[in-house]
């Protein structure tokens, strides 16, 4: 007979006892129908098991002071071949109570059945065989073919919800000693303890059902009442909507009124300009018409010669001032132009941001469209889930109905057990098959109810959406309400720079008036000295009679220069008028003078 190869038998055994706690722990968690803890016998075996399993043909790592053979090496490993495996990772090393690498392999395998990816992270160990020859011999169970079968195996353990408390445990010291009397039992002893247990698992599974009615009905009654606060809050919303379109309708109203006021201000300024030009050119027309009486002005003048050289000097001051302020005017209205310049840019930055506002509005309009189709279609899911509960009560009435069905049958089975075994194996054929058609009612409804935890997110979600939403709504609203204060502030500035406007061209016109008559004045006043030049003027008072007839001047008779030779003269001797070379225009002249130009005129004649 020929002998069998050591580690072969030994991968054997491993893959059978793999099989065994695999299989026991699903049967007994589909049973116990919980989220297993820590203590739970079957999945402590199980853990016991995978460790020896990962154990076998591990190589020996020497140290500087001793050897060292764990698991964690392979398992660190899967780190780098598969990414999502680093958080595993990073928390095991986080943990507090691990000091050794045994016990941080221990976790490691925990936190990998609680994610439901244990068979995930090991499938990408036994595909790189290259890298698990550095810590397995070439005849360990993770090299060969029984460790893609246990990997294979370990998928149907994504059925199990386990609960485990890492960070309390003592994984450094325990002892992984597998306890072979879990799976060596006697025929009757598991034939009534799996009777008990399915009665057990079956009023367990009552109760839980029960529970989840309730938790249902809760949820039901918490989402009407959030659909009608969702409700409330989109009326709500519709109804700020509504105010802020009227908001813009009134603030586009104003824009017009300010841009019709600006173009009747302009108007306005044309037609002052207009009516100015106007007066100036009725005033040269007059000016022209008066001199034809300079004569008798510079008749007056004579006496006020003095005067006027004063105020000649008066004047020339307040010229040399009225220009300094006309320049400061001029500057003036350039620094008034910039700031109709900027304000007119703000009112197209105003108008842009009330077309943003416009496109946000239509957007927000559609958003509740939209967020209303999606109420309307929640309000179908949950008459949906109205329904499947419904269904579920009817379910549970037929259970409980079996339920006393089952145990009138069981009492009367203790009391004719030894007469009628044959009949009672009958039954309990007949109730294996009631059970395991109700276990895949069980795995049903386990899959409704998941269905219905990511309707719930998916709900939750949404609602979480819509008050982000309204949130952004709000602070919408807000700008809005701050742009308006802006906007009003423009206008009371607007109208402040209209009066300061206002002002300035009534200042500008009146200076305009006295420049007008300054300039007058100073033309006079040139007239005057050029025909004074090269004369020598008596004085008023050195002359008391006059040259020719050598009358006493009075108040009848009134002193007149001669343009001519500077003398004084009374009327009657100087009633002449003759163009001088010093001023084309005819001016007063004594008879003497009159006489000699008179004669020097026909001389010069040919």
């Amino acid at each position: 007979m020929a002998t069998k190869d050591p580690t072969a038998v030994e991968r054997a055994n491993l893959l059978n006892m793999a099989k065994l706690s695999i299989k026991g722990l699903i049967e007994s968690a589909l049973s116990f129908g919980r989220t297993l803890d820590s203590d739970y016998p079957p999945l402590q075996q199980f853990f016991v098991v995978m460790e020896h399993c990962l154990k076998h043909g591990l190589k020996v790592r020497k140290s500087f002071l001793s050897y060292n053979k764990t698991i964690w090496g392979p398992l660190e490993l899967v780190e780098k071949l598969y990414p999502e495996a680093e958080e595993i990772g990073a928390s095991v090393r986080d943990l507090p109570g691990l000091k050794t690498p045994l016990g941080r392999a221990r976790a490691w395998l925990r936190l990998a059945l609680m994610q439901k990816k244990m068979a995930d992270y090991l499938r990408c160990l036994i595909i790189q065989r290259d890298l698990l020859s550095e810590f397995y011999e070439y005849h360990a169970l993770m090299m060969e073919e029984e460790g893609a079968v246990i990997v294979g195996l370990l998928v149907g353990l994504n059925v199990i919800d386990a609960n485990l408390c890492v960070k309390g445990e003592d994984l450094d010291s325990q002892v992984g000693v597998i306890d072979f009397s879990m799976y060596l039992k006697n025929e009757e002893d598991i034939g009534n303890k799996e009777r008990n247990v399915q009665i057990a698992a079956i009023l367990d599974q009552k109760n839980y059902v029960e529970e989840l009615n309730r938790q249902l009905n809760s949820t039901v009654s918490s989402l009407h009442s959030r659909v009608d606060s969702l409700e409330k809050s989109n009326t709500k919303l519709i109804e700020e909507l509504a105010i802020a379109k009227n908001n813009i309708i009134k603030l586009q109203e104003e824009n017009h009124q300010l841009r019709s006021e600006n173009k009747l201000i302009l108007m306005k300024t044309q037609q002052n300009l207009e009516v100015t030009k106007v007066d100036v050119e009725t005033e040269l027309q007059t000016y022209k018409h008066s001199r034809q009486g300079l004569d008798e002005m510079y008749n007056e003048a004579r006496r006020q010669l003095r005067d006027e050289s004063q105020l000649r000097q008066d004047v020339e001051n307040e010229l040399a001032v009225q220009v300094s302020m006309k320049h400061e005017i001029e500057l003036a209205m350039k620094l008034l132009e910039k700031d109709i310049h900027e304000k007119q840019d703000t009112l197209i930055g105003l108008r842009q941001q009330l077309e943003e506002v416009k496109s946000i509005n239509i957007e927000m309009y559609q958003k509740l469209q939209s967020s209303e189709d999606g109420l309307k279609e929640k309000n179908e899911i949950i008459a949906r889930l109205e329904e499947k509960t419904n269904k579920i009560t009817v379910a549970m009435r037929q259970l409980e109905q079996r339920l006393q069905q089952a145990e009138k049958a069981q009492m009367e089975a203790e009391d004719e057990d030894k007469k009628y075994l044959q009949e009672c194996q009958s039954k309990s054929d007949s109730l294996q098959k009631q059970i395991s058609q109700k276990e895949k009612q069980l795995v049903q409804l386990e899959t409704d109810l998941k269905i219905e935890k990511e309707w719930r997110q998916t709900l939750q979600e949404d609602l979480q959406k819509e008050k982000d939403a309204l949130s952004h709504l709000r602070n919408e609203t807000q700008q809005i309400i701050s742009l308006k204060k802006e906007f009003l502030n423009i206008q009371d500035e607007n109208q402040q720079l209209k009066k300061v406007h206002h002002e300035q061209e009534q200042a500008l016109q009146e200076l305009g008036s006295k420049l007008s008559e300054s300039k007058l004045k100073i033309e006079d006043i040139k007239e005057a000295n050029k025909a004074l030049q090269g004369l020598v003027w008596l004085k008023d008072k050195e002359a008391t009679h006059c040259k020719l007839c050598e009358k006493e001047f009075s108040l009848s008779k009134r002193k007149h220069h001669c343009r001519n030779c500077g003398e004084i003269f009374c009327n009657a001797c100087s009633d002449n008028e003759l163009p001088l070379p010093s001023s084309p225009k005819p001016v007063r002249v004594c008879d003497s003078c009159h006489a000699l130009l008179i004669q020097r005129c026909s001389s010069n004649l040919p």
